[in-house]
């Protein structure tokens, strides 16, 4: 599941403002460098970033499983043509793009897994002042909680078509199924939701967890700044 873990690894040890820095950074410059030459540099420091937050890469592919299919029918859909099976030549800018996103998900997918929900909430309420940063770090902090939740419903509603012989029934059906029965999952856990928001006087400008740059913060933050100076190359030169 797709949700913060506690450990000790130098990625538990940063603040959560250096680990946005880097990822920001890493968004920019994967969306500068598109090339397969850059995309393997990249491919690089991903793997890097999922070491330092000792993190599987192959449990976090299966963790952002559900943009693949997506990432995959680009390429597919663009490279089809009429009067010829597939054109290579016209698939292969949508399919570096979508590996592309494939690297920043994954790098966000450590981020995750390495920082609690309160602390990338105050992190956002501590760069954005205002009932702006308010907002946009109380939206991030349900995201992080309701997400993982809705995962495990739909796996569940998954299970239960299967014990029930979903699987004998056509694709079209079982995908239908699973959408109207995830949706309305979806629905009643929002209500519930809000019931339990207003039953704990929930507020705005909570206390948030004191947050503090180390020696280790700037190693990051330095490398945020190199990934955004990779970024900017294309435009300077």
């Amino acid at each position: 599941m797709l949700s913060y873990e506690p450990g000790d690894s130098v990625a538990h040890r940063l603040d959560p403002r250096s680990k946005l820095a880097v990822q920001i950074g890493f968004a920019a410059a994967a969306f500068a460098h598109t090339t397969p030459r850059g995309l393997a540099a990249l491919t690089v420091a991903a793997l890097l970033v999922l070491v330092i937050a000792r993190t599987d890469p192959r449990r976090a592919l299966w963790e952002v499983r559900f943009v693949v299919p997506f990432l995959v029918a680009a390429p597919l859909i663009e490279g089809f043509a009429w009067g010829a099976w597939f054109v290579l030549a016209d698939a292969v800018a949508p399919a570096l793009a979508g590996y592309r996103v494939l690297l920043v998900v994954v790098v966000a997918a450590a981020y995750v897994r390495t920082t609690p929900v309160r602390d990338s909430r105050a992190a956002i309420q501590r760069t954005i002042p205002g009932r702006a940063g308010q907002f946009l770090g109380m939206g991030v902090a349900f995201v992080f909680r309701f997400v993982p939740v809705l995962q495990a419903d739909i796996a569940r509603i998954r299970d239960a078509h299967r014990s029930r012989l979903g699987t004998e029934r056509s694709v079209p059906d079982r995908m239908g199924l699973l959408a109207v029965a995830a949706f309305n999952r979806a629905f009643e856990r929002a209500d519930r939701f809000s019931l339990a928001l207003r039953a704990r006087c929930f507020s705005w400008n909570p206390t948030l967890p004191e947050l503090r740059l180390s020696r280790l913060d700037s190693v990051a933050l330095a490398v945020a700044a190199a990934f955004v100076l990779a970024a900017l190359q294309p435009l300077i030169t």
